[in-house]
């Protein structure tokens, strides 16, 4: 993976920008090998959160979605049918509760929740018209006919991570710190925009997997695992507008492509023995509408919501759903459900109670395929799964209470960074000022939905703190540095609390100079894609200071050091009590 470097043009997005540069591949490819084949993977960030994009996209949707969730789903089932995506006299699966209906939505929430309908629709619209661009480059290669696509049209379902009332910063579900109806109105005319990272209310995401219940995360459900998929090859498909019913799952299209391209399963790679491929093979659907399938069986479970599919049947337990923090119960307390998708399409008839025989089987099956594919010990935690070490997985960081960069080290991710969150620690920079002064950021972690940042503006050390573009904290020194070496050092004193905050001081050359209270941290995350920086703060800005992304230090960096106070045991246990304090807060307030 390669970062990178964003655009000063305002009008920046990375969807144009990524199809430019597949288009310009695909045409430098064919150009100088006109006879090889290409494989490109075409990940766009949409519709995931955060959705944004031009106002001009989302102006084409003002008022289409003032009707509703509930009119849409009863809608969008009538399109289903009449199309032939679902069969006739399919039903509506009920809401789940936590969803209310439209028409006992406040004036308020409507405004609100239509706007954010109409810029995921917006986001979904741009996603495609760029991906029209990248199909037309192929067709003007000449190389269309001959070239299998596959057009994947989902997320694991639609999502309702945003919760039920939506969000205008993604980053506040992953610090357990609630959003209102009225934090989120604040930002109506702006959302969709650079200066927000939203997400939908749920009841949208029920609405996007018509005719379904449940949504991404609820792997027992169709609704959380169901993609639409559209495949287009001439030269190796006849059928044209068919639809295929064929069970099918993601790991099968690795086979698919194999097999159409007539190439064997590689078992050996760069010297490492390769696992089997799992998946099966849907390349004989392309002739026959109505072969039998060939994928059987299926397992699904993400964060203790699991199924199994067998021969048309499924069965399921929802642990939890999206909007919720905490499981429902014990694992072993979960009630199943048992469905026969062979003639009830929506899973509206649980038949557990009717059926227990066939649920009995389907349970037991999971267990065998879980323990075939490695899924036990099940794992239902959440916000835990951010935290390598309370995760499990191996910590870059492990151990360490002190860390020294230099200049050069940029994009550095989260988890190769130093945890400073719940607790005291100093940054002590050592840096060189010339004789006319200097500016810029000399190191950053986050951006403008969370992080923190020390710099110098107008030659005066500087440090703010950014609570999920909330609230902003900053402490500066009166004066600026003279010229010549100097020592900044930050100290933030904790608090002593999860998410709390402290006494920030900032420190020239041993001397204090400046302080100043930060009111509360985040306590889990900053950012899965804002890194920390070293000399420049990259991607979306932590200050308004340097938000036009001209704010590389002009001075000299020798080296920044960050060290933390409290002992390895004290720290763990913090961020336990981080995650338990963050899920509790989010339960409470959902």
């Amino acid at each position: 993976m390669t970062q990178v470097e964003l655009s000063k043009n305002q009008k920046y997005h990375f969807m144009t920008d990524m199809t430019n540069q597949a288009i310009k591949w695909v045409q430098a490819e064919k150009s100088l090998t006109p006879d090889k084949p290409f494989f490109i993977y075409f990940a766009p960030g949409a519709t995931h959160a955060p959705h944004q994009v031009p106002k001009e996209w989302i102006a084409k949707y003002k008022s289409k979605f003032d009707q509703g969730w509930d009119k849409l789903r009863e809608e969008t089932l009538a399109r289903q049918i009449k199309l032939g995506v679902v069969p006739a006299g399919t039903k509506l699966a009920p809401k789940p509760e936590a969803i209310k209906d439209w028409d006992k939505l406040t004036p308020d929430e409507k405004k609100l929740f239509a706007r954010q309908m109409e810029v995921f629709a917006g986001f979904g619209e741009y996603t495609d018209h760029e991906i029209g661009r990248l199909v037309q480059a192929v067709e003007e290669t000449g190389q269309m006919d001959n070239t299998l696509v596959f057009y994947i049209i989902g997320d694991n379902g639609a999502s309702a991570e945003g919760g039920l009332v939506g969000l205008f910063n993604e980053y506040t579900y992953f610090n357990g710190v609630h959003e209102t109806v009225q934090d989120i109105l604040k930002h109506y005319d702006e959302l969709g925009g650079p200066a927000t990272y939203p997400h939908y209310a749920a009841g949208w995401a029920v609405a996007g997997d018509t005719p379904l219940t449940w949504t991404k995360q609820v792997a027992s459900s169709f609704g959380g695992t169901r993609n639409g998929m559209v495949i287009h090859w001439p030269k190796g498909i006849t059928a044209k507008g068919e639809v295929r019913t064929q069970f099918h799952h993601v790991i099968d299209i690795a086979p698919t492509i194999l097999e159409s391209a007539e190439l064997p399963e590689p078992t050996s790679v760069n010297g490492t023995a390769q696992t089997p491929i799992e998946g099966v093979s849907l390349a004989y659907t392309f002739a026959d509408a109505n072969a039998p399938s060939r994928h059987t069986t299926q397992y699904f479970e993400i964060f203790g919501n699991r199924s199994i599919y067998h021969d048309g049947w499924l069965a399921g337990t929802v642990h939890r759903a999206a909007w919720e923090f905490k499981p429902r119960g014990p694992l072993l307390d979960d009630k199943w459900e048992l469905y026969d998708t062979r003639n009830d399409f929506s899973l509206a008839n649980d038949l557990a109670e009717k059926n227990p025989t066939k649920l009995k089987e389907l349970q037991a099956l999971f267990l065998k395929e879980a323990v075939k594919y490695h899924v036990l010990p099940l794992d239902d935690r959440t916000l835990e799964r951010l935290n390598a070490a309370l995760a499990g997985r191996p910590d870059l960081m492990a151990g360490r209470t002190s860390l020294t960069v230099y200049e050069g080290m940029a994009g550095i991710s989260a988890n190769a960074f130093i945890n400073t969150k719940n607790r005291s620690h100093t940054i002590t920079a050592d840096v060189e000022i010339s004789q006319s002064g200097a500016n810029g950021v000399i190191l950053a972690q986050g951006g403008r939905f969370g992080g923190w940042s020390l710099y110098l503006k107008d030659g005066k050390p500087t440090y703010t703190y950014n609570f999920l573009g909330l609230q902003r904290f900053t402490i500066a020194t009166p004066q600026p540095l003279a010229a010549g070496k100097a020592t900044i050092r930050y100290e933030f004193a904790s608090d002593g609390g999860i998410g709390k905050g402290g006494l920030g001081t900032l420190v020239v050359n041993g001397q204090k100079v400046a302080e100043g209270r930060i009111e509360h941290t985040q306590c889990c995350a900053f950012s899965l894609d804002d890194a920390t920086d070293v000399v420049v703060d990259e991607g979306t800005p932590v200050s308004e200071d340097h938000k036009d992304r001209d704010n590389k230090f002009t001075g000299k960096i020798h080296s920044v050091t960050v060290d933390l106070k409290e002992t390895k045991a004290a720290h763990a246990e913090a961020e336990k009590q981080a995650i338990r304090e963050a899920h509790a807060r989010k339960q409470v307030a959902d």
